[in-house]
């Protein structure tokens, strides 16, 4: 499967590299531009933390390893709380005790629930109108509700059995259910509270990267035990060799399917915007999170709980993978497709479902006027 994947990237690649040499006809070498051009922003929001995480796993892993090791969960998973591309994974590998717990923490769990955490509510909450905040969290407790489909079956596609999937996830369950509560009793005082972890996770990144950066020039660095700038770097790099084939893959992927999701979207109840999100935020949650305010209202609650586990699958994720654990590449599709799906089901039956209890109760309410 990783080779077909592969091959798909490749072909996508010289797709765009000689739509752009024949003047950007068909719109795929823009996207093989825009591929390139995302290694700035990309490197700004995650090397600084590969760079600092060998120092936060040496301070956390002496008050995480001991609570882990009493409750049965391997260390690496702590890993998980973090987005796969922003310290997740480095954090996971350097605390794990079991290799296959550790990549699965820091590759899968990481890709869905620490990108969640660390990333899609916060940026969300920071990025989307006031007015569409509660849609936006109803989606995200409809996406944390279903990650343990994806979170399973990316364990299972891993290597691991059904049950070792359910203990390493423990405390990310526990951390599920309390964002659930959180967003469902207190949504406002949850939102300022992702907002202001976003702002720590922001500083944190940016030091390390002054850090590193002052380390490279200069051969002096105050924290010891950091990355190398030079090795986050590198994995930047691969992550963006990459995208140089996923977002033309992806713009090919959009337009196959415009027409059949637009008549899918009509069935179901979702705008052209809230079906084009879908397809946008497997490439990246940013512009699809600004999508949402030309979505209905179903399609921003279903595109936030579809976010929780496919953001960001075919650019970012799948190129930290195949720059890291190639080997893994199965795992990390079937876990965020399978969660997404769930995610987006359940959120078109108890959508479609209030639909018709509204439109029910003005139908009674009608007949009670005229009686």
């Amino acid at each position: 499967m990783n080779q077909i994947l592969m091959l798909i990237m490749a072909t996508g690649a010289a797709a765009g590299g000689i739509d752009r040499i024949f003047g950007n006809k068909y719109g795929y070498g823009a996207k093989f531009e825009e591929g390139f051009m995302l290694l700035g922003p990309t490197a700004l929001s995650m090397a600084g933390m590969i760079c600092i995480a060998p120092v936060l796993s040496n301070i956390l892993g002496k008050i995480i390893i001991p609570f882990y090791q009493m409750i049965g969960v391997d260390a690496g998973m702590f890993g998980s709380f973090f987005a796969i591309d922003m310290g997740g994974y480095q954090m996971a590998k350097e605390l794990e005790i079991n290799p296959q717990a550790g990549s699965y923490a820091g590759i899968v769990a990481a890709a869905i629930f620490g990108c969640t955490v660390v990333f899609t509510i916060p940026v969300g909450m920071g990025m989307i109108d006031e007015q569409d905040r509660p849609a936006f969290a109803k989606g995200i407790m409809l996406g944390i509700v279903t990650m343990p489909a994806g979170l399973f079956a990316g364990g299972v596609l891993c290597g691991l059995s059904v049950l070792e999937c359910f203990r390493l996830n423990l405390p990310t369950f526990f951390l599920a259910v309390f964002l659930f509560m959180g967003l469902w009793k207190i949504p406002a005082k949850m939102i300022r509270i992702f907002c202001s972890f976003a702002g720590v996770i922001r500083l944190i990144i940016t030091v390390g990267l002054i850090l590193a950066a002052v380390e490279y020039m200069c051969g002096f660095n105050p924290v010891k035990g950091m990355a190398p700038i030079t090795d986050a770097m590198e994995t930047v790099s691969g992550i963006g060799i990459v995208m140089l084939g996923s977002l033309p893959a992806a713009e090919f992927l959009q337009r196959i399917l415009k027409k059949p999701f637009l008549m899918l979207g009509k069935r179901i109840g979702i705008n052209s915007a809230g079906m084009t999100g879908l397809l946008v935020g497997m490439v990246s949650a940013i512009p699809a999170i600004s999508m949402i305010r030309d979505m209905d209202e179903c399609g921003k609650v279903a595109n936030a709980a579809f976010l929780v586990s496919a953001a960001s699958l075919l650019a970012a994720h799948m190129g930290f993978t195949l720059s890291t654990e190639p080997e893994l590449l199965g795992a990390l599709v079937g876990a965020k497709l399978s969660g997404a799906a769930a995610a987006f089901l359940l959120t078109i039956c108890l959508e479609n479902r209030e639909k018709r209890t509204a439109s029910g109760e003005r139908r009674f309410a009608g007949v009670k006027e005229k009686i």
